[in-house]
């Protein structure tokens, strides 16, 4: 008896990695409209009775997707992977740190990608879900990590054009090796862009 429920669970685990993996293959082909409970099913090489029966649909599964298929880089992975001592940094360091942990992460997730820039040109429940899900991993790094810092400029609007900054460029060197002459699909440019960063940085941090 608890072999077969082992078995169970062990089963339903498995399927639920193969819809999640699905939804990140539709969305990165085909983008949002091409995502549908027949075409998850079909991908995942399931029955999409299973999209009702463990993640009560569609919506709950893009969720889930957002949460654990490695869509955004978790506050660890934005910290360095040690969060102590990137809450223990000076603030122009931890600045400096968040923005090449976000380099990287958002770099290394094609499938991210692709969503970030459907996005751009459809928008649904299923692109509000997942807006919902960074808005709100977004915010809670920012809670985590900055929101005791008191300086005289807007920290919070510096992080934010940092990030949005970052996003941007990381989705054009999908498309075009070069901006404004830096190469963004090369690590010398990468470094050019988080050297820019710094002295943004530096900067604003200035006014304090």
């Amino acid at each position: 008896m608890i072999e077969k429920r082992q078995l169970k669970i062990r089963d339903r685990q498995i399927t639920s990695r193969r819809l999640i993996s699905a939804v990140g293959s539709i969305l990165a082909k085909k983008g949002f409209k091409g995502v549908g409970v027949n075409a998850v099913a079909r991908e995942a090489g399931v029955d999409k009775v299973l999209i009702y029966r463990y993640f009560n649909g569609l919506q709950g599964l893009v969720a889930t997707f957002g949460k654990e298929g490695d869509f955004w880089p978790s506050s660890l992975e934005l910290a360095g992977g040690d969060l102590y001592k990137f809450s223990q940094m000076p603030l122009e360091k931890r600045l400096s740190a968040f923005a090449g942990n976000f380099i990287r992460s958002l770099r290394k997730r094609p499938i991210t990608q692709a969503i970030m820039a459907w996005e751009i040109i459809e928008t649904n429940e299923l692109t509000d879900e997942l807006e919902r899900i960074r808005e709100e991993s977004i915010m809670e790094f920012f809670q985590m990590f900055f929101i005791n810092d008191k300086p005289q400029v807007d920290l919070q609007a510096i992080i934010m054009l940092v990030g949005a900054a970052v996003s941007y460029l990381v989705l054009r060197s999908r498309n075009i090796e070069l901006y404004g002459g830096i190469d963004i699909r090369s690590e010398q440019g990468w470094s050019r862009l988080q050297d820019g960063i710094d002295q943004i940085v530096k900067s604003a941090l200035r006014l304090m």
